[in-house]
């Protein structure tokens, strides 16, 4: 529920008005990236990918929201993977501003704006490792010094 900015001029002065319209879209947008998100993994879902890991890196990086990767069995399921979650992405009103790499079919990248698939086959996922990069360090525990 939107209000005129008119309306709130007792509540808040109108210098902060663009500011709390502004935090009310990102987080209706961020509402809307749960279903897009969803529906990415309904794609690679309905294609049979496997291992499919859901990463939420709004606190790691800038550049997008959600990082999501899945491995395929052979360049030509790679390849289908990708057509069908671009195809759906679109469908859900996402904007797709790429594909990398759907020559060779090894690894395909898939990006959404504020979310990117990325396909796999197996050999290139356990040597490129991106769970391990993406992922937050685990918070260490320092051992007591004796004196």
């Amino acid at each position: 529920m939107l209000l005129d900015a008119s309306a709130c001029v007792v509540c808040f002065p109108r210098r902060f008005w663009t500011i709390l319209t502004a935090i009310i879209f990102i987080i209706w947008n961020r509402m809307r990236l749960n279903r897009i998100d969803k529906t990415a993994v309904s794609a690679l879902e309905d294609i049979k990918a496997r291992d499919i890991t859901v990463l939420d890196v709004r606190k790691l990086t800038s550049l997008y929201d959600t990082l999501i990767i899945a491995t395929a069995d052979s360049a030509r399921q790679v390849k289908a993977l990708a057509q069908h979650v671009r195809d759906a992405l679109k469908a859900a009103g996402a904007s797709i501003i790429g594909v990398e790499g759907e020559e060779t079919g090894e690894w395909v990248l898939v990006d959404g704006g504020s979310i990117v698939v990325h396909i796999m086959q197996p050999a290139t996922r356990s040597y490129y490792n991106l769970e391990e990069l993406w992922t937050p360090p685990k918070p260490r525990r320092h051992a007591k010094v004796v004196a």
